[in-house]
C-alpha cells in the first residue's frame, strides 16, 4: 500500500518565562493564576493571593515532575440550584456529560423561577452566566441561574432541596468553589516536564498495540517501565457510540495512523519522539483501483458511526460535536493490524488485503483484520464501489494525508505519534481557544459548553514552550483531595503561566490521570478509581 505523508515545521517562537522551579519543596505566594477579568462579565470575588506550595521529583535528566497545591483564602457553600430542562445535541453514555437539566437559562425563565420561589417563603438569587473569553463564542451574557441558600454542608441543604422539588421545580445541589464567579480555594496539580536536550528517552502517543482496548494509564506506564504517563484523547466509551476503546479523532502510534480527524481539532504531534508541537490537524484517506479512486471516511470505527461527528456527509454535522454521534448512511472505513477485535458485521462489503494491498478476498463483513494486512468495510456507495472494484487479485492503492491548519502535510515515521482532543488553549504564546470550532460549545444550546467547560473540572492538558519543552499538567477535580479543577479559560491560563507557547486539552473528567513509574500520582474523579482509557502519553527512559 501506498502511503502519502510529509512533514511540517513547527516555527519558531519567542522566549517566555519557561521557569520550572527545582527546588525539593517551594511554598511562595503569587497572584492567582487566573485574573479576574480573564472570564468577564459575571462579577468574582475579589482577586486573593494564591499560596502555592510545590514539591519536585528529577526522574532522569531532563525530566521532572512537580507536584503542586494552589490555595486560596476563600470560603465556598452548598446551594440549591434550580434547573430548566434542556436540548442538547450530545448522544452519550459518558459519565462526564451534562445532564439534559440545565442551570442557565434565559431572563423570563429565572424572574417567573424567582417569584414562585419568593411566594413559598424562600429567599432565591438570580445570577447572571457570562460566555468566557474564547475567541470564536459570543461575548456577554449567556443565561441567568437561580438559586436558593448558602449551606457548609451537603445534608444541611437536602430539606431546601426537597421544599423546592416539592413545589413542582427540579433542582439540584451546587458547589460554589465550581463556579468562575469564585475563586477555587484548592487545585491539586501536577506538571511533567521533558527538556529533549538534556533528555535521552522519547516521548510516545501509544494505544498498547490494539486499539480496541481499554486500559488505565497507570497500568500502561507500568507495563511499558516509562517514566511518566498521561491520559491521552478522547475515545468511545459506549457500544451504542462505536467501538469501544477506539479513538474519537486522530490517533498514530509509531508512525501509523490508526484513527481519522473529525474536522479540524487540536492535536500533540511528537516527532521522532523528541521534538513536540500542538496544531489543528485534518486527514484524508482514498483508495484507488482502476484509475478510479473513492475518499475513506474512517479508520477502525464502525462503518456509519462517527463519535464527535466532523466527517463529509455525517449528520446531524459534518463539523465537530463533542459527545455527539453522528451517522454516515455511506461510508468506507480501513481497519488495521491495530484493530484486534472481532470486525463489525452488517449490510455492505468487505474486501481483505494484504501487505502489497492486493485482494485477497471480497464478500460479507466479519472476521477479523489479518496480521500483516489491512481490510475496508463499505456500506451504500462505498459498498459498490468495492464490489465493482475491488476484485480478487486486484492491487489497491491507499494514500493517506495528515495536514495542520496551515496547510503543511504532517509526515508520519518510525517514532512519530499522534494524539487528538480539544480544544486548543494558547497560541502563539496567548491564550486563544476555539471552543466553537472544535464544538466543545454549541452557541444554539449553550447549556453544553456551560457544563462541560465553563464550570470546574478534572483536566489534562498538554504544551510546548518556547525552548521545546513538552509540558504535560493534570488538575484534579470534583473535590478529590479537595481540588476543584479548572474550567477551559484557567487550564489555558495555567499553561501560559508554566511557559506554554502552545497548548491544548486532551481527555479530562474521570479520564485525568497521571502515573509515575507505573504509580498513580493524582486522585481521579471516578468513584471507581482510575479510569481504563483509549490512549496514553508515556514519557520513555533510553533504551526501552
Amino acid at each position: 500500500m501506498l502511503l502519502v505523508r510529509s512533514r511540517g515545521i513547527a516555527p519558531r517562537l519567542p522566549h517566555r518565562r519557561a521557569r520550572l522551579a527545582v527546588t525539593a519543596l517551594l511554598a511562595v505566594t503569587a497572584p492567582a493564576l487566573v485574573p479576574a477579568a480573564a472570564e468577564a462579565g459575571s462579577p468574582r470575588t475579589p482577586n486573593p493571593a494564591v499560596t502555592e506550595r510545590w514539591s519536585t521529583q528529577t526522574l532522569a535528566p531532563g525530566v521532572t515532575v512537580r507536584t503542586g497545591v494552589l490555595t486560596t483564602d476563600v470560603t465556598h457553600s452548598w446551594t440549591v440550584t434550580v434547573q430548566v430542562p434542556s436540548v442538547l445535541r450530545l448522544t452519550t453514555n459518558d459519565p462526564d456529560a451534562p445532564s439534559s437539566w440545565s442551570e442557565v437559562s434565559d431572563r423570563d425563565w429565572a424572574d417567573a423561577t424567582a417569584q414562585k420561589l419568593t411566594a413559598a417563603g424562600l429567599q432565591p438569587r438570580v445570577e447572571g452566566v457570562d460566555w468566557p473569553g474564547y475567541a470564536d463564542a459570543p461575548r456577554g451574557l449567556m443565561g441567568y441561574r437561580v438559586r436558593v441558600g448558602h449551606f457548609a454542608a451537603q445534608d444541611k441543604a437536602q430539606s431546601t432541596l426537597s421544599a423546592i422539588n416539592a413545589l413542582g421545580l427540579h433542582a439540584t445541589l451546587s458547589w460554589t468553589g465550581y463556579d468562575v464567579q469564585e475563586e477555587a480555594d484548592r487545585e491539586n496539580v501536577h506538571v511533567a516536564v521533558v527538556d529533549p536536550k538534556k533528555f535521552s528517552g522519547t516521548v510516545e502517543a501509544t494505544h498498547n498495540g490494539n486499539v480496541t482496548d481499554r486500559e488505565t494509564t497507570s497500568a500502561v506506564s507500568k507495563k511499558l517501565a516509562s517514566l511518566v504517563g498521561v491520559n491521552g484523547g478522547f475515545f468511545v466509551l459506549s457500544p451504542g457510540d462505536g467501538v469501544q476503546g477506539t479513538m474519537s479523532g486522530v490517533g498514530a502510534y509509531d508512525g501509523e495512523l490508526e484513527s481519522m480527524a473529525v474536522g479540524a481539532r487540536s492535536a500533540l504531534i511528537i516527532d521522532d519522539g523528541r521534538t513536540f508541537r500542538t496544531a489543528d490537524l485534518t486527514t484524508g484517506v482514498t483508495v484507488q483501483a482502476d484509475n478510479v479512486s473513492f475518499s475513506v471516511q474512517g479508520i477502525n470505527r464502525t462503518p456509519g458511526t462517527v463519535r464527535d461527528c466532523g466527517r463529509p456527509g455525517a449528520r446531524p454535522s459534518e463539523l465537530p460535536w463533542q459527545d455527539v454521534t453522528c451517522r454516515l448512511a455511506d461510508d468506507m472505513v480501513e481497519f488495521t493490524p491495530a484493530f484486534k477485535a472481532a470486525l463489525p458485521t452488517g449490510p455492505g462489503t468487505q474486501v481483505v488485503l494484504d501487505a502489497s494491498g492486493r485482494v485477497v478476498t471480497a464478500g460479507a463483513r466479519g472476521g477479523r483484520v489479518p496480521a500483516n494486512g489491512h481490510v475496508l468495510q463499505g456500506i451504500d456507495r462505498a459498498a459498490n464501489w468495492l464490489r465493482d472494484h475491488a476484485k480478487p487479485g486486484r492491487r489497491i492503492k491507499v494514500t493517506e494525508t495528515v495536514r495542520d491548519s496551515e496547510g503543511r502535510d504532517v509526515d508520519l515515521d518510525r517514532g512519530d505519534s499522534v494524539v487528538s482532543a480539544a480544544p486548543t488553549l494558547v497560541k502563539d504564546g496567548r491564550i486563544d481557544i476555539d471552543a466553537a470550532a472544535e464544538g466543545i460549545v454549541d452557541t444554539e444550546y449553550p447549556h453544553f459548553g456551560y457544563a462541560w467547560a465553563n464550570v470546574r473540572q478534572p483536566r489534562t492538558m498538554a504544551g510546548v514552550d518556547s525552548d521545546g519543552r513538552l509540558i504535560l499538567a493534570t488538575v484534579d477535580g470534583r473535590l478529590k483531595g479537595g481540588s476543584e479543577g479548572f474550567t477551559i479559560y484557567e487550564a489555558a491560563a495555567f499553561m501560559k503561566s508554566l511557559g506554554a507557547v502552545q497548548a491544548m486539552n486532551l481527555d479530562g473528567g474521570g479520564s485525568t490521570a497521571m502515573a509515575v513509574g507505573g504509580k498513580l500520582i493524582n486522585q481521579p474523579s471516578e468513584p471507581s478509581g482510575e479510569r481504563a482509557v483509549g490512549d496514553t502519553v508515556q514519557v520513555m527512559p533510553a533504551g526501552n
